[in-house]
C-alpha cells in the first residue's frame, strides 16, 4: 500500500527510499518486530483471559521442576499478523515472489491453526490428522511449483556481468529464460540442471521430465522443512531462534541472487524481481526475534503448529524460489537432524519390536530430548529397554541446549554462505 503510494508520489521529497530494497527491508523488519511485542502482549493477556492453553508437562516430570502447564498456545498468529503488515504496507503486492510467499504463509498458517484448535478446544491430543497435514503441504508445493514454471513473470539469467563504460555500468547478461537449474554447492560451476539427470531420454523429452523431477522436488521440500521446523519446536525459543539465523542466511542469499553485480561477482544466477524476497524474509526475521521476547526461557506464549509448520515452509519456498534448495540441508542442518533422529528412532524400535525386543537409538527424540532426559526415565516406562547412545549421564537444562542448537545453526548457516566462494 505504502509502496505503491509512494511510486505515484514520484518526486516528492523522500519518495525514491521506497525504491531502495535495503530501506524497505530494514523499515519492514523493524515494524515486524514491534508489531510482534506490542501484539504479542494483548494476544498473551487475551488468551489468559479465556483460559486457551495446551496441557503441557508440569513439574513432577520434568527433571528441572519446571511447569508448562497453562501456557498459551497458538501464538504462531502473532507471528503471521507481523508478518503479513509489514508486507502489505510496504512490499509490491504485484510481485509474484511476494504473492507467492503471502500464500504459503496463509495456507500452512491455516493449517497449523487447526491442527492446534482441535488439541486446545476440542481436547483431541494428536490434532488434526497426519495425512490432512500432508495433502495441506503437497497442495502447497504444487500450487509453487507450477507457478514457477507457468508463470512468465518467473525466469532466471544463468550469467551476468557487468562493465563500466563511458562512466555508465552496462549489463551483459544472457536471455532470461525459463529454467529447472539450481545452485550447487562446492562445485566450480554452481548451476545444475535437473533435467540433465534425464539426457537418456534426449534432448526435448529430458527437459519435460526435469520439470516433472522439480514438481516433486518442490513437494518435498515444503513437506520436509516444515515437518522439520515442527519437530524442532519443542523447548522455549528453540524454533524461533534457529528459524532467525535461517532466515538472516536466507536473506543474504536472496538479496545476492536479486542483484546482478553481486550475482556476478559470486558466479551465481540472477533471479530478476527477487528482490521482494529480501523485504519477505527481513519481516520474517523481524517476527521471530520478536517472538523471542515471550518464548524465550520461560516461554510465555507457545508458537503451536500454526507458527512452526508455517516458518518452516516459508523457509522452504523461499529457498526453492532463489534456486537454493539444495542449501538447505546445511541451513537447516539442525532441522534435518531432528527429522532423521525421529525416523531413525521409530523405524528402529519398530523392526526389534518384531522381534520381541524393545531397543532405541537415543533416550528420547526428537534429539533435543535426549539430552534432557535421563536413562532412569526411559527405563521407568520401559524396564526392558536397551539404549544404543547412552550419552553423558549428566542432563542439560534446556536453556543451555536451546543456545547450543542455536550455535550450531549459525556455524551451519555461515558454512553455507561460505559455499559460494568454496569451489
Amino acid at each position: 500500500m505504502l509502496y505503491e503510494l509512494f511510486n505515484h508520489l514520484g518526486t516528492f521529497p523522500g519518495a525514491r527510499l521506497m525504491t531502495y530494497i535495503s530501506f524497505r527491508a530494514i523499515v519492514a523488519g523493524g515494524l515486524a518486530l514491534l508489531i510482534t511485542i506490542w501484539f504479542g502482549n494483548y494476544f498473551i493477556n487475551l488468551l489468559h483471559r479465556k483460559h486457551i492453553s495446551e496441557t503441557q508437562r508440569d513439574e513432577k516430570t520434568d527433571p528441572f521442576n519446571v511447569a508448562k502447564k497453562g501456557v498459551p498456545t497458538m501464538g504462531g498468529i502473532v507471528i503471521i499478523v507481523s508478518i503479513l503488515i509489514p508486507c502489505l504496507l510496504l512490499g509490491d503486492l504485484s510481485n509474484i515472489y511476494l504473492v507467492l510467499m503471502i500464500l504459503t504463509t496463509l495456507i500452512l498458517g491455516a493449517i497449523g491453526f487447526a491442527d492446534d484448535y482441535i488439541k486446545t478446544f476440542k481436547k483431541r491430543k494428536d490434532g488434526l490428522n497426519g495425512w490432512v497435514k500432508i495433502v495441506g503441504q503437497v497442495i502447497l508445493g504444487l500450487i509453487v511449483a507450477l507457478t514457477l514454471r507457468y508463470s512468465p513473470d518467473v525466469v532466471m539469467n544463468e550469467r551476468v556481468s557487468s562493465h563500466i563504460e563511458n562512466n555508465i555500468t552496462v549489463i551483459d547478461k544472457s536471455p532470461d529464460v525459463k529454467s529447472t537449474q539450481t545452485t550447487i554447492p562446492f562445485f566450480k560451476n554452481h548451476n545444475f540442471n535437473y533435467a540433465d539427470i534425464f539426457s537418456f531420454l534426449g534432448s526435448e523429452n529430458k527437459y519435460r521430465a526435469g520439470w516433472i523431477f522439480f514438481v516433486f522436488l518442490v513437494v518435498f521440500v515444503v513437506a520436509a522443512v516444515s515437518n522439520g521446523a515442527n519437530l524442532n519446536d519443542g523447548m522455549d525459543g528453540m524454533c524461533a531462534g534457529n528459524s532467525a539465523i535461517i532466515g538472516i542466511a536466507l536473506i543474504v542469499l536472496s538479496y545476492v541472487s536479486s542483484n546482478f553485480i553481486l550475482a556476478d561477482y559470486f558466479d551465481v544466477m540472477y533471479i530478476p524481481k527477487s528482490e521482494e524476497l529480501v523485504v519477505f524474509l527481513a519481516t520474517f526475521v523481524g517476527s521471530l526475534i520478536g517472538f523471542l521476547w515471550f518464548n524465550g526461557f520461560p516461554a510465555q506464549i507457545f508458537m503451536g503448529d500454526t507458527g512452526s509448520l508455517t516458518i518452516g515452509g516459508i523457509i522452504g519456498v523461499s529457498a526453492v524460489v532463489i534456486h537454493k534448495e539444495l542449501l538447505l540441508p546445511i541451513i537447516c542442518g539442525v532441522f534435518l537432524m531432528e527429522s532423521v533422529s525421529v525416523i531413525l528412532q521409530t523405524q528402529v524400535y519398530k523392526w526389534n519390536k518384531r522381534k520381541g525386543k524393545h531397543i532405541r537409538l537415543w533416550k528420547r527424540t526428537p534429539l533435543h530430548d535426549h539430552y534432557r532426559t535421563s536413562v532412569e526415565q526411559v527405563l521407568k516406562n520401559d524396564p526392558t529397554c536397551r539404549i544404543v547412545f547412552k550419552g553423558s549421564n549428566k542432563l542439560q537444562h534446556e536453556s543451555k541446549i536451546v543456545l547450543r542448537f542455536c550455535i550450531v545453526t549459525l556455524l551451519l548457516v555461515g558454512f553455507a554462505i561460505l559455499t559460494l566462494k568454496i569451489r
